[in-house]
């Protein structure tokens, strides 16, 4: 078995060159997550003309995959733990494919909802036990580094190539072929993995609590679906009272975990300084760039007009930044310092989407560009070595809980980015001027005025789409100016919550 289950192997499992192959299996469930994340962005125009959703379904179709496996990540990871991380992985792949499929035959918007939130339940499974496996498959801290790099690359790369053959399969089948290129992934990381991954568990876990687990899904969904609604459409009692009861079923569930004498998640690792600093620098940074990744294809597609293939390889500069970094992030970290290589790369992106608050609607692509390759290399730095933090900072024993953290932290921001970043880009949108005889659909979202162009007269609907897209590219400069605060002032914390921490180094 694993050194986590016979710790005097260690030594032996340190040398056994299978852990490379394993890595590769591991990061192709992370390109599976990536890929679907980036595809559902390029598809959006798409969705909207087929599903005709409104403004606020189209939030829920992007944002409700990040709802639930930001539930479930935590419970999902304390599961690896106990019954198996390559068992859990090697499920979860499986169901990830299969709802892969209902994803990409809905036919109303409800039923896309629904697809994406089944998949939220897959995807909990597949990234905490990702990270847990590499921790315990690799014990010299540099190989580590180095593995850690390679997985934080890999869904970089995700990033790159969900939009290229996203944009490929739009424009020579219907939009839910992007969805089905999870299948042909999902077979090979299976069979493989089946083979070359080896089994790893915490070998006295205790029981997996079904009440945390309830805690945690109602705490996560409740609070992040309360922050959405007021953020959309003001104070009203249903988000209040769903915000009340998540964050009452969030300290219920603190309270449970800190009197439970085996539980589901030790609330002790936040003690560690290193850790709860690396955690929320990774919320944070997700927060402030979720809007600009949300609706970045639509301002590509729906204002500059480019087609799909070639908006998914104007992305392609954050994505070859994001790998190039995370693959020396953690070399950097130990030849300068945790903070620096952090709160450098977080300051960067920030001052990337400062830049792009000065796009217009003809704006050049060089200027873009150049301000997506130093995201790409700031989020890469950042997310890389703030990952090693937190695996290094908890017994492997723990690791498929802490990476469940982790990965909270990273979909937890998301799932509020895209509420609170996504909102303004869409109540400044709903207030674009249009000349008289603009459908009210038209103002539901970009892809609907588009569509609703289509049936306008030339001169009404050049007219009524020049405003819709001068009011989107506002909203826009909004979204960006806000997450630029938010990347620099976090910058600023992780220079100080991370101070005197460094990457374990070699014995």
């Amino acid at each position: 078995m694993t050194s986590t289950l016979q710790p005097a192997r260690a030594a032996e499992a340190e040398q056994r060159p299978g852990r490379w192959l394993a890595l590769c299996v591991l990061v192709l469930a992370v390109l599976l997550v990536a890929v679907d994340a980036t595809v559902l962005g390029l598809a959006t125009p798409y969705i909207s003309e087929d599903l005709n959703p409104s403004g606020t379904q189209l939030l829920w179709i992007g944002d409700v995959y990040s709802f639930v496996i930001a539930g479930l990540l935590v419970s999902m990871g304390s599961l690896g733990d106990r019954i198996g991380r390559k068992r859990i992985l090697l499920g979860g792949a499986t169901a990830f494919g299969a709802i892969s499929v209902l994803n990409a035959y809905a036919t109303t918007p409800e039923l896309m909802i629904l697809a994406r939130a089944l998949l939220g339940v897959a995807g909990a499974t597949l990234m905490p036990a990702t990270l847990a496996l590499i921790r315990n498959l690799f014990h010299d801290p540099r190989e580590r580094s180095l593995a850690v790099g390679i997985w934080g690359a890999t869904a970089s790369a995700g990033t790159a190539v969900g939009p290229i053959v996203g944009g490929f399969l739009l424009e020579h089948f219907w939009w839910g072929s992007v969805f089905l290129i999870n299948l042909p992934v999902m077979a090979v990381l299976v069979l493989v993995g089946i083979r070359t991954l080896p089994e790893s568990r915490n070998p006295n876990p205790g029981p997996w609590d079904l009440m945390s687990v309830l805690l945690s899904l109602v705490g996560m969904i409740g609070v992040v679906y309360a922050v959405k609604e007021l953020a959309t459409h003001g104070v009203t009692w249903p988000p209040l009272a769903a915000g009340l009861l998540g964050a009452a079923a969030l300290y219920g569930f603190v309270h449970r975990q800190l009197t439970m004498p085996a539980p589901l998640l030790d609330m002790r690792l936040f003690r560690h300084r290193g850790f709860s600093g690396a955690v929320l620098a990774d919320l944070l940074t997700v927060l402030g760039m979720s809007g600009l990744v949300f609706f970045l294809s639509q301002y590509l597609q729906l204002v500059q007009g480019r087609r799909p293939f070639e908006a998914g390889l104007a992305e392609l500069p954050a994505a070859v930044g994001a790998v190039v970094a995370g693959l020396i992030a953690g070399a950097a970290a130990r030849r300068f310092s945790v903070r620096a290589v952090v709160s450098g790369g977080l300051a960067a992106v920030g001052l990337a989407l400062a830049v792009l608050t000065t796009l217009g609607t003809s704006t050049g692509y060089p200027v873009l560009g150049a301000a997506l390759l130093v995201v790409g290399i700031g989020a890469g730095f950042s997310f890389t070595v703030t990952a090693d933090v937190i695996l290094s900072s908890v017994p492997k024993e723990q690791a498929g809980a802490a990476s469940a953290v982790s990965e909270t932290a990273y979909e937890l921001g998301a799932a509020l980015g895209i509420a609170l970043l996504g909102s303004i880009v869409t109540g400044v949108y709903r207030d674009f001027t249009g000349p008289a005889g603009t459908p009210p659909q038209a103002h539901e979202s970009l892809g609907a005025a588009v569509e609703a162009s289509q049936h306008m007269a030339p001169h009404m609907a050049a007219e009524m789409l020049d405003a819709a897209r001068d009011s989107f590219v506002h909203g826009l400069h909004l979204a960006s100016g806000a997450g630029a605060a938010v990347l620099l002032g976090t910058a600023v914390a992780a220079w100080f919550l991370l101070k005197n921490q460094k990457l374990e180094s070699a014995g």
